[in-house]
């Protein structure tokens, strides 16, 4: 559980945006780990090779380790007021660049020890040492987002101005209050804070901060807080993916026939077995399955005296039929 305080102050000061450079770690997660995003897939190899690049391959020694989620915060500043990409990724970029030394020694030190439950990889201490890191941190940004990203931004952009303009409308005609009730099946407004259900315990204090709502494409279907500094809680973007899905079928297009099938039917929890005999499917294909489904956080899974139970989590619902 991870509460967010906040006061009148910061209310008043919530606002909407997009964060091209938390869309630039994301995918550079997904490449340096061999992951596969659950709808945009594969990063591709034109990531894998900007990956060899030393400045890509610093920003890459920041990704956590399996069970672990921090990422330090200077990398991804908050954005700023523009609207236009360009704008808002420069300003960034600028920022990361800008970089104090305290924030550099806190963040690669103190924080990444106390969640990752490591120090930081010797080759990204050195650099902090070197004196160069911020600089050579957001040339990374922006030779990674030139070569991976910048030819696919028109699509993300028509998922954040579709995101954005859903939430938008709830704040016009429903107010504040329900906007954060609604923002996301695992964040609950409580009056006094935002409290997220989450793997993870914490507590910041967002009182007197800017808090930025952003839009979470290539971060989907994670809820990611960032704080207290540059408060930030990326929510996951509004039906992810090549138009709204309607039906398992229509599912399928986005996320592939089998998952979609299983997605529907973890409804409520059951297992391999179950799943297996109910869809056609072989158990090692559905074990297949699941597995990848439980990496992204799209189902849980507990054990049942012999048998390990899979449920849909959340995160899982903004995929399927209203």
């Amino acid at each position: 559980m991870i509460t967010l305080r906040v006061d009148a102050d910061t209310m008043a000061r919530v606002r909407f945006s997009f964060s091209p450079a938390n869309e630039v770690v994301s995918w550079l997660k997904i490449a340096a780990t061999g992951g596969v995003h659950p709808v945009f897939g594969d990063p591709g190899p034109a990531a894998r090779a900007a990956l060899t690049h030393p400045d890509v391959a610093l920003l890459a020694g920041l990704v956590p380790p399996s069970g672990a989620s921090y990422v330090p915060d200077f990398v991804t500043p908050q954005p700023g007021f523009g609207d236009r990409c360009a704008d808002v990724f420069d300003e960034q970029i600028a920022a990361v660049e800008a970089t104090g030394h305290e924030v550099l020694e806190f963040q690669l030190g103190e924080a990444i020890a106390a969640t990752w439950g490591r120090s930081a990889p010797v080759a990204v201490r050195r650099a902090a040492e070197s004196g160069r890191m911020p600089k050579r941190l957001a040339a990374g940004l922006a030779r990674f987002w030139k070569e991976c990203l910048a030819e696919m931004w028109p699509t993300l952009q028509s998922v954040i101005d579709h995101d954005l303009a859903i939430r938008a409308a709830t704040l016009r005609t429903r107010g504040l209050a329900r906007l954060l009730n609604t923002a996301h099946p695992t964040l609950v407004w409580t009056g006094e804070a935002l409290v997220l259900d989450s793997a993870f315990d914490g507590a910041h204090d967002f009182s007197g901060r800017d808090l930025v709502l952003c839009c979470g494409v290539l971060s989907w279907p994670q809820v990611l807080v960032q704080g207290p500094d540059d408060a930030v809680i990326y929510l996951p973007a509004h039906r992810v993916g090549t138009g709204t899905p309607r039906s398992g079928r229509d599912l399928g297009a986005v996320i592939g026939d089998a998952r979609a099938l299983l997605l529907v039917e973890l409804e409520q929890a059951r297992s391999t077995t179950d799943l297996a005999r109910r869809l056609g499917y072989t158990p090692g294909t559905i074990s297949y399955h699941l597995s990848a489904m439980h990496r992204v956080g799209l189902v849980t899974k507990r054990r049942d005296g012999r048998h390990v139970l899979y449920k849909r989590t959340p995160q899982a619902l903004v995929l399927l039929p209203d």
